[in-house]
């Protein structure tokens, strides 16, 4: 093992995780900022370094690894997706690629739960509408929403850790609960949960809730024909990847009636968000922070620098993607 090794670490992680780095007396690490490099400096201070460690908002492609050159041995994503990195390019050039599964998932389940409840029961539209300061007297008609613990039903497609998670918190409510997962047979039960086919899942469910990685399988998942499918008057939740939902199709729903609400953590062209999402009342929008709790992100920072040292001092990746 070299004498001393190099990181760059594209963001300026926690203030936990940056004093555990002062501690790490092998390594010196090249830290950004605490906004995004622009992709001149991303590629210039990642030459010559024995690991990177990134988030969501670097592109990491073949033209990051020629820029790397042939040190570089691993690079940990903040985050787990990974569809910022191409996969195929790390592998032809011998590179580890990391995520930080398993540590979000209570922080991105609780976030799921609130927009869940922000939309249903119009939490956000009332604070605006007391914070405009109009004149108002209660009303039996007042911003009514759906009764999440009134026998409603939550589908959740996606039932991996983070959709088991949501479930849970669900039960919580005394919702019922179905899935859909493209990795288990219709019918299955898993904790609790029964499996069922999308379409059932749709025709039935009060909220869907996303929980699929972006694959070009899911691109655009919820789309203009999946989304006809959803019962009338239900409301549509993504935590996931942006690029799951077509959002124009998920605009013209809410302008039809068709649907009544929205949540959206993530969003296809983002930072930028579709002005007509952020237009309409009945959508929440936050800004991808479903894992912005403090010791979540300690905890996916600290992951992150786990893989780079386990990989760096010739042990085996803790989260390899692959």
């Amino acid at each position: 093992m070299p004498q001393t090794l190099n990181v760059y670490i594209a963001r300026l992680l926690t203030d936990n995780v940056q004093e555990r780095l002062a501690s790490i007396d092998d390594v010196v690490f090249d830290v950004g900022r605490i906004e995004p490099p622009s992709r001149e400096e991303l590629l210039t201070r990642v030459a010559g370094k024995d690991a990177a460690i990134v988030t969501l908002t670097e592109r990491i492609d073949e033209e990051f690894f020629q820029a790397a050159g042939p040190r570089l041995k691993v690079v940990a994503n903040v985050a787990v997706g990974y569809d910022n990195i191409d996969v195929e390019a790390a592998a032809r050039h011998g590179v580890v690629v990391t995520n930080t599964p398993g540590v979000l998932d209570g922080a991105t389940a609780d976030h799921t739960f609130a927009l869940i409840l922000a939309v249903c029961r119009r939490i956000v539209e009332a604070d605006a509408f007391v914070n405009e300061g109009t004149e108002w007297i209660w009303g039996p008609r007042m911003f009514v929403g759906l009764d999440v613990s009134a026998g409603a039903t939550l589908g959740i497609i996606g039932f991996g850790r983070i959709g088991q998670a949501v479930a849970a918190r669900a039960a919580a409510f005394d919702m019922k609960v179905v899935a859909a997962d493209a990795t288990r047979a219709v019918g299955d039960v898993v904790e609790g949960v029964e499996i069922v086919s999308q379409d059932d899942l749709l025709a039935q469910s009060d909220v869907v809730s996303l929980h699929v990685p972006l694959l070009e399988s899911t691109r655009h998942l919820m789309n203009a024909e999946t989304i006809a499918k959803m019962k009338k008057g239900a409301y549509l939740i993504n935590c996931a990847r942006g690029g799951v939902v077509d959002e124009q199709a998920l605009i013209d729903a809410i302008d039809s009636g068709h649907l009544r609400g929205a949540g959206i953590d993530t969003f296809e062209g983002e930072p930028t968000i579709n002005p007509g999402l952020k237009a309409r009342p009945q959508i929440v929008c936050t800004p991808h922070t479903a894992s912005a709790g403090e010791a979540t992100r300690d905890r996916m920072g600290d992951l992150a620098v786990d893989n780079v040292i386990a990989v760096l001092r010739g042990q085996e990746a803790l989260t390899p993607v692959r």
